[in-house]
């Protein structure tokens, strides 16, 4: 896939995301009425692994301008969060140039779902107009965040969905995602063969949905077997580390390791250090992974797509900033494309 095709996808999902951030108050069936009204590679995205109601922002009183932005990251381990954070606070930063925004805060959990939400209830009693969030838990911020909502305060996340009502979700479908990747698996091996997986943060609301569509779909290829899983926690250590691990207390051969992260490279090289050849590797496209294909392009078996942190931070930003315009959203999730990258 090329930068231009790839582009091309992101401003169609945008598309669709304005399609579904109509005003005028419409109730669950219109929700579901204008899922029906969206282009059908879009409408293939909402799935029954990603529950989507209505949405909680009809007739919401929003806060006026200037806005006090505030976003509550549950990690920053790893390269893809501190690029996503980045993004956004350049394009809040803009538009408080601009007069739109007072004031930009930030915190990080550091994986500690009690000391996000308490992060969250700071950010409460400042009076913030608008919380973004990557939450560590689908379920464990529920109620700060209906407490959020009650205050006034619109709760908008991204790359970590919520069962709350509350909340506006931006994100993937990681159970499609999830679900991709081990059929590329699949029809790379054409048959039986042996495969390690290698997850991301455990407990992170999109590694189950993820590490739900990779079962259903080695569950369609019975013939392939699963030699283990490991958990790499979306960084490039520690997911080296892990494989590394693995490799040394597991003499079966692998043909294919299914991730969904971007730590490609290292598991390349955790592979060439243990002396073991490098089998298929799906995931998440990166800068480091690029150039080593392009190094390795004899060896280098990929397959994948595009989750790009600068992409998840544009896609928050233009919701929560919609939604703040007075902007009605008809569902409470709002899911995007993810481009895909192939091997020809």
């Amino acid at each position: 896939m090329t930068a231009h095709s790839a582009r091309r996808t992101w401003l169609a999902a945008l598309g669709g995301l304005a399609g579904l951030a109509l005003t005028a108050g419409m109730a669950g069936g219109a929700a579901a009425q204008s899922l029906g009204d969206l282009p059908e590679e879009l409408q293939a995205l909402y799935t029954d692994g990603i529950p989507v109601g209505p949405s909680a922002y009809d007739d919401f009183q929003m806060p006026a301008k200037p806005w006090r932005w505030c976003h509550s990251e549950s990690y920053m381990g790893n390269p893809w969060r501190v690029s996503a954070a980045n993004e956004l606070k350049r394009l809040v930063e803009n538009a408080k140039a601009e007069g739109l925004v007072s004031e930009f805060e930030m915190s990080d959990s550091n994986g500690d779902v009690t000391q996000q939400i308490a992060q969250i209830r700071a950010f409460m009693d400042k009076g913030c107009s608008v919380i973004t969030m990557i939450a560590g838990s689908s379920t464990a911020l529920n109620d700060v965040i209906e407490a959020a909502y009650k205050a006034g305060i619109p709760v908008v996340t991204t790359a970590s969905a919520v069962t709350s009502p509350y909340a506006l979700n931006i994100q993937h479908n990681h159970n499609v995602w999830g679900y991709n990747m081990g059929k590329g698996v699949a029809a790379y091996l054409n048959g039986p063969g042996n495969v390690l997986e290698v997850e991301g943060i455990p407990g992170s609301p999109i590694v189950a949905q993820e590490n739900s569509g990779g079962e259903r779909a080695f569950a369609e290829h019975p013939d392939i077997t699963i030699l283990g899983r490991v958990s790499g926690n979306w960084t490039a250590n520690v997911t080296k580390s892990v494989v590394l691990q693995f490799l040394a207390t597991n003499p079966s051969p692998i043909d294919a390791v299914w991730t969904t992260g971007s730590e490609t490279r290292v598991i390349a090289e955790a592979f060439e250090e243990a002396g073991r050849p490098v089998p298929l590797i799906t995931g998440s496209m990166s800068g480091d992974a690029l150039g080593y294909w392009k190094e390795h392009q004899d060896t280098f078996k990929f397959y994948g797509g595009a989750i790009l942190p600068t992409v998840a931070s544009h896609n928050t930003y233009r919701a929560a900033v919609r939604l703040l315009e007075g902007q009605q959203p008809i569902v409470n999730t709002i899911i995007v494309p993810v481009p895909e990258i192939k091997q020809e």
